[in-house]
């Protein structure tokens, strides 16, 4: 129960609030270029995000992995930060939203099939050059299990 309350809090915000904060606030500019995942794992393993202009104020997101086993993917999406779904290009059923959750946060709903089952937390550093991402992640069942992931910039 406690799972479900956890994942609640972090899915749900405010309309009002988020428009505000979309209003006044244009994360999409600073984290604009190309961003490594940092990894362990031996090469080709490679994880890297595209951050480019789309639309007015919003952003198109790119994401080319490479496994350990060398397949290749690449999916993506847009927002305007203004939590409103929108198709992830590349993954069948899946959508994705954007808000905006302070001058350097954002937080990230992936949705499938029409349940929400990542949240994600991106948060850029105060120097700009890196990405912590911090994985929310709800079961069927209820549990939360949370990862993280740092990037950073290439260009």
């Amino acid at each position: 129960m406690r799972a479900l309350a956890l994942f609640a809090t972090l899915a749900v915000v405010p309309v009002g609030a988020t428009e505000a904060a979309a209003q006044t606030i244009h994360p999409g500019e600073a984290r604009y270029g190309v961003w490594e995942m940092q990894s362990d794992a031996p090469p080709p393993a490679r994880n890297v995000m595209t951050y480019t202009p789309w639309g007015d104020g919003g952003m198109r997101i790119t994401v080319a992995s490479t496994n350990a086993e060398g397949r290749s993917s690449e999916w993506g999406y847009v927002t305007g930060f203004d939590g409103a779904f929108h198709p992830v290009e590349g993954q069948e059923n899946a959508e994705t939203a954007v808000e905006v959750v302070d001058d350097r946060t954002t937080r990230i709903l992936n949705r499938r099939d029409g349940r929400v089952g990542t949240v994600i937390l991106n948060t850029l550093s105060e120097n700009g050059d890196t990405i912590h991402n911090e994985y929310i992640r709800m079961g069927e069942d209820g549990p939360v299990r949370v990862t993280h992931a740092v990037y950073v910039r290439l260009r």
